[in-house]
């Protein structure tokens, strides 16, 4: 099977889907994020789920696509928390219209997530829902556990791990879940498949911090360095606030509280105190400890070889992103 094969019917559905007409203002939002593109890793992944277990997955398209609606829900909400300028490249929704109108817009989009979900089969309706809104639920719970962080200089690097598995790793976990779900897979089975993806969504989001002060601008989509300018808790920040000492505590301390600075200044002072203490080495480690779980989740689910070797070979290609 080509992987290209998922990617072009998710795309032809997408193009497919009403979200609404008017007024314009509250739909041509949800319109102009969905077109952004971004890498589709979560409905693919549950695509992929499902052809492990049936010739069938044509049927897991539109359910698939209420994880991307919803992952893209909470962009558009993250993006206002964060005043972020940019997604993806482009102007974010509350930069090109106003925060009320993102905010209305994406509630919007939780709705039509839940109507996607609707195209699941009666007899799997049901604990699909369970478990999205447990899923949703469990994403706002890491995200106020971030904004929590803000106000704190003492998180630990099991605490913020905590957050992340909630704010990003649980929807990959429920779309890789979801699949075999939908493929009629046993109970052992669609546990495995979630545990892969909380380990894989770990690795997945410790990598963009690292992208965040390490990656190619032209390839990395969002502002490099944004994170530092923010002084968002980061695994990055948080391992150098534990690690450092003297002079060079002294010296990142000043940058956290600098109200007034360059921003670029700002980007290579701490990026180069994260240089001197090792932090990029230490996050690749961790980025590579939490990948390895998921690998060998993967080995755990009983299905034919030839096929779980797309999706693991789908997952090897996360651990090698630029963007």
């Amino acid at each position: 099977m080509n992987p290209a094969i998922f990617i072009d019917a998710l795309q032809s559905e997408l193009q497919s889907i009403q979200y609404g007409q008017q007024p314009p203002e509250l739909y041509d939002p949800i319109r102009y994020i969905m077109r952004m593109g971004g890498k589709r890793m979560r409905p693919l992944m549950t695509l992929m789920a499902t052809y492990l277990f049936t010739d069938d997955w044509q049927k897991a398209v539109r359910p698939a696509l209420a994880i991307e609606v919803f992952h893209n829900f909470t962009l558009m909400h993250d993006d206002i928390m964060d005043q972020a300028p940019l997604r993806r490249g482009q102007p974010t929704v509350h930069e090109k219209w106003t925060e009320n109108i993102a905010i209305l817009s994406g509630d919007v989009m939780m709705v039509n997530a839940y109507q996607l979900l609707l195209n699941v089969e009666t007899d799997k309706l049901r604990p699909a829902l369970e478990r999205f809104s447990r899923t949703a639920a469990e994403v706002c719970e890491g995200q106020q556990m971030d904004m929590n962080f803000e106000a704190r200089w003492d998180v630990t690097e099991t605490e913020y791990i905590d957050m992340i598995r909630l704010k990003t790793s649980v929807l990959l976990g429920y779309a890789l879940e979801l699949g075999g779900l939908i493929a009629g897979a046993d109970n052992e089975t669609t546990r495995h498949l979630y545990e892969a993806g909380m380990n894989i969504g770990v690795g997945f989001q410790l990598k963009d911090d690292l992208l965040d002060v390490y990656g190619d601008p032209a390839k990395f989509g969002k502002q490099v360095g944004g994170d530092i300018i923010a002084n968002k808790k980061t695994f990055l920040l948080i391992e150098a606030l534990q690690q450092a000492t003297g002079a060079c505590k002294d010296e990142l301390i000043d940058w956290l509280n600098r109200k007034d600075f360059d921003k670029a200044e700002k980007v290579q002072a701490v990026t180069s105190i994260y240089n001197q203490l090792g932090i990029r080495e230490l996050t690749e480690s961790r980025i590579s400890e939490y990948f390895a779980r998921g690998f060998a989740n993967f080995d755990d689910v009983k299905a034919d070889s030839e096929r779980k070797k797309l999706l693991i070979h789908f997952a090897r290609q996360l651990v090698e992103r630029e963007s």
